[in-house]
């Protein structure tokens, strides 16, 4: 994998927090903070898109249904008697 470089000006309360990221012993430089940064930052949408999709499947789906509360109770309880 290649790398590049990208220089960020970071104001002066921004770069606190980043060497004070640094100086906890998480992380062993800037560049591996910010790396930490995109990560979550992909992670994040990843999920959002993937919410996003179930909510297109589930109006997809059809009419809505009433749920029926007794049967959910009655499954869940077997489940938790059911040996693992």
């Amino acid at each position: 994998m290649s790398m590049h470089r990208k220089p960020s000006p970071l104001t002066e309360q921004q770069n606190g927090w980043v060497k004070s990221r640094i100086e906890s012993g998480q992380f062993g430089d800037d560049s591996e903070y910010i790396r930490h940064l995109i990560r979550q930052d992909q992670q994040a949408q990843e999920r959002l898109a993937r919410l996003r999709q179930a909510l297109v499947e589930g109006e997809a789906s059809g009419e809505p249904k009433p749920a029926d509360m007794a049967a959910i109770k009655a499954a869940g309880r077997k489940r938790m008697k059911a040996p693992e």
